[in-house]
């Protein structure tokens, strides 16, 4: 079974895409750290706008999608800036 790596904002429970690697879902986080709050694909999704954020983490799963592991909060991303955070 191949392993399968998912980006989840956690907050808003939205997947943002699989990727067969680690440092690839990585490297995703980072495109998407380079675009602002506020622009697809990082518009605000809840209604509470400026006061919403997105809190990305990247999940591996089996490739059968029964079993995971989560690595923990990566990325946060809101109208204050961007915070790289450290994976578990």
């Amino acid at each position: 079974m191949a392993v399968v790596f998912v980006i989840e904002d956690e907050i808003h429970a939205e997947w943002l895409g699989k990727f067969e690697s680690f440092e690839a879902a990585m490297d995703e986080l980072r495109r998407l750290a380079t675009i602002p709050f506020g622009q697809h694909p990082n518009l605000p999704p809840c209604m509470a706008g400026d006061a919403c954020k997105r809190e990305y983490q990247i999940i591996e799963f089996d490739g059968c999608f029964s079993n995971y592991e989560r690595r923990g909060p990566v990325l946060t991303m809101s109208a204050q800036g961007v915070q790289w955070l450290t994976p578990d």
